[in-house]
């Protein structure tokens, strides 16, 4: 076999990459042979090995697969789960219907989390400029847009989700795992919006898993990035199940409903 197939190295320097290395009969990830990771590190920790280039601790692996677990699905009401639904059934393969999915997932549907590190961020540094983290809260939201990322929900008056994420994180927090700014950040402004609102805002599951994705050092981007890949996972399980009901070009309403008209 040929080895000159670059023999200037402009090529591999071009493509240089940290996260992988492949040639013939070996593939490693962040280092690793693929063979030793394969039947002993769980997905979770793969995850975390991919973007962070280290395995996380056994705590640390647990409390972001909590939260991955937390964001995996919310019913077809929301955009990603009904298109990947109505993309099953126009022909197109799973592959296609998934991306569909995803591909909504942006700054209103899918971005909360990321814009509520943000904002966790930007109170932990009013905090470093001396005010107290009641005041940066209030001060961080009086600034931010009127939807406060993280808190309220349409749906629901208390999130369920909220509670035991915010429980692990606690507990992570007295166990010495993570410590515990952007946790004090994100009940802070949940305290404002509950005392300084005529009905309280309570956090939903944006703001407690951007609270452990920030708490576990992943950078506001990628609470986004990770909720995707939690996401996806209920989008492949919608849109396998939608290709299996014999439906065609499935709509976003009944076909009995005429949409109304404008003007």
């Amino acid at each position: 076999m040929n080895a000159i197939v670059d023999p200037t190295g402009e090529v591999g320097a071009w493509w240089a990459t940290a996260v992988s290395h492949m040639e013939p009969g070996i593939v490693e990830l962040r280092g690793r042979p693929v063979q030793e990771l394969i039947g002993t590190v769980d997905l979770t920790s793969m995850i975390w090995l991919m973007l962070r280039g280290e395995l996380p601790d056994a705590a640390r692996s647990a409390l972001l697969q909590a939260a991955l677990v937390a964001g995996v699905d919310h019913g077809p009401q929301a955009p990603s789960i009904a298109i990947a639904r109505m993309a099953a059934t126009c022909g197109v393969g799973l592959n296609n219907a998934m991306a569909s999915g995803v591909n909504v997932l942006g700054d209103a549907h899918g971005g909360a989390g990321e814009q509520c590190v943000r904002l966790l961020d930007e109170v932990l540094r009013l905090e470093r400029d001396g005010l107290e983290i009641a005041e940066a809260a209030a001060t961080a939201v009086a600034a931010g847009p009127k939807y406060v990322p993280g808190f309220g929900h349409r749906f629901h008056p208390r999130d369920p989700r909220r509670d035991p994420l915010v429980s692990l994180a606690e507990q992570a927090v007295r166990d010495g795992v993570v410590p515990g700014d952007h946790l004090r950040a994100g009940l802070a402004v949940e305290e404002h919006l509950r005392s300084a609102r005529s009905r309280p805002v309570p956090m939903n599951i944006d703001g407690a898993t951007a609270i452990i994705y920030a708490e576990l050092g992943f950078a506001a981007p990628l609470a986004r990035g990770l909720f995707v890949l939690s996401r996806s996972i209920g989008i492949l399980a919608h849109a396998w199940e939608e290709s299996g009901s014999g439906r065609r070009n499935k709509g976003p309403v009944p076909r009995s409903i005429v949409p109304a008209r404008l003007g």
